[in-house]
């Protein structure tokens, strides 16, 4: 207590030094915390959202992923439902379960005939009320940008587009997309029935389709013995997807209706099985019971675990990203700290070198010279470490309050400017510690150079 008090002090006796030095680090940890921060919540949102559409983890035929996207009819996921149903009741895998839902992937052209207008889109059959309750899934609890899928209790061809699908097939007016020009290119054909060739395609009585119904598309795919198949569908809303690519090709419809569509009447397959977990730490205990419990009950069929990062190379290639640029700035600030501390601790030891000559007089030990300037590093230390915090956290708090946003690369609509700094225990700790640790090392060099002096020359020092 009695050195601490006395490296307390020390650092008050040149109060200008050492406000500067504190200021030093004060301004290197809030520039890490808020960036650290900054990484934090775009990683978190990242995460959740991919979690929120594709799951943890995915059940899915063999070398679907790489191989399947244009034909996914050749790795379909046959008696799906028992797969389902083995996992849900499993002892170990039920307690870490949320949601486990089947999906259908499949490719096709979408037409608005009315419009004499068609483009390509990639569908979604989904079980809605089980897809819903994916997008509820929150464990950071962060601003999710996840809306309910329209079609609850909606009927069986009932679809929702993306805002660029709804453009392309000229449906502004119709379901109110803003920033959309309605008008048509192209001349629109008499009627608002599909032609009889496209009517005959899918079956269908030219009669039985709506006469009326401007929302009404037309829906072209390979059934999956290659043979083409149209369902007529009703887009019931458009959704902005948020990245424009998957904006001009997004389609989602009823699981039934897609198998529908694809499989006729045999019996239906999907190409994947969603499994979201309570939280993102189960995974490798979650996938390594499923693979027990596939290679166990489903040995006829190859099918193969993949985590979300895998289904979603962008999660990862933005997360080295973020870590380079994170660790890069963080060495910067920390070298910079380093010599801001090791410079002041310097000219501390030569401007008291006479008090360390009479200190060693006394008999005060090499240990004890050592201990004192160490402890004054550790006092800069701690003191920058805490009101750096403090500063970090109203800045975090201004930030987050404050409204900003912007539009990452890519995306099609603002994000809000959000910084996780307080629920990032990690980033807290390991700042905190990494800026005491700086302090120590940078006041060790001076404390043992102090630590050394031969007493008849620090006495004579002048």
């Amino acid at each position: 207590m009695n050195t601490f008090s006395l490296a307390l002090r020390n650092l008050l006796r040149n109060r200008r030094r050492s406000l500067t030095t504190l200021l030093a680090m004060i301004i290197g940890l809030v520039a890490i915390l808020i960036f650290g921060g900054y990484k934090s919540n775009i990683m978190y949102g990242s995460e959740t959202g991919f979690v929120q559409h594709s799951g943890h983890l995915q059940i899915q035929y063999k070398d679907y992923f790489l191989e399947g996207s244009d034909n996914p009819t050749a790795y379909g996921i046959a008696d799906y439902q028992r797969v389902i149903d083995a996992v849900k009741r499993d002892p170990v895998l039920a307690p870490m379960l949320a949601v486990v839902t089947p999906s259908l992937q499949l490719g096709g052209i979408a037409g608005n005939f009315s419009e004499g207008v068609s483009r390509s889109v990639m569908a979604s059959g989904v079980v809605v009320d089980e897809f819903n309750q994916m997008l509820s899934w929150n464990d950071y609890g962060l601003k999710s940008y996840a809306h309910p899928l329209p079609l609850t209790d909606s009927n069986p061809d009932a679809v929702v587009v993306g805002t660029g699908v709804a453009r392309k097939l000229k449906l502004c007016a119709v379901l109110k997309v803003p920033d959309c020009s309605p008008t048509s290119t192209v001349s629109p054909r008499e009627g608002t029935q599909a032609p009889d060739d496209i009517v005959a395609l899918s079956g269908l009585e030219k009669s039985s389709l709506p006469q009326n119904d401007e929302t009404r598309i037309e829906m072209l795919a390979a059934t999956s013995h290659g043979a083409p198949n149209v369902a007529s569908l009703s887009v019931v809303k458009a959704e902005n997807m948020g990245i424009k690519a998957l904006d001009d090709v997004y389609l989602a419809m009823h699981l039934a209706q897609a198998q529908k569509l694809i499989y006729g009447n045999g019996t239906p397959q999907v190409t994947a099985i969603r499994v979201q977990l309570r939280h993102t730490a189960q995974i490798p205990m979650a996938r390594e019971r499923l693979a027990q419990l596939l290679a166990a009950e489903f040995k006829t069929q190859p099918l193969e675990i993949l985590d979300f990062r895998t289904l979603n190379p962008m999660f990862g290639q933005t997360e080295q990203f973020m870590n380079s640029m994170f660790g890069f700035i963080s060495i910067l600030i920390a070298v910079i700290v380093l010599f801001t501390i090791g410079n002041t601790m310097s000219t501390a030891v030569v401007e008291r070198t006479v008090e360390i000559g009479t200190l060693r007089a006394m008999g005060l030990r090499r240990a004890g010279i050592r201990r004192l300037f160490l402890c004054e590093g550790m006092l800069l230390g701690l003191i920058g470490a805490a009101v750096g915090v403090l500063c970090a956290l109203i800045i975090a708090y201004l930030i987050n309050n404050s409204g900003l946003t912007w539009t990452p690369p890519g995306y099609s609509y603002a994000y809000l400017i959000l910084v996780s700094v307080w629920q990032d225990t990690r980033l807290l700790v390991g700042s905190m510690s990494g800026l005491f640790a700086v302090a120590v090392i940078s006041a060790w060099w001076p404390a043992n150079r102090a630590s050394k002096m031969m007493i008849v020359d620090a006495l004579r020092h002048v």
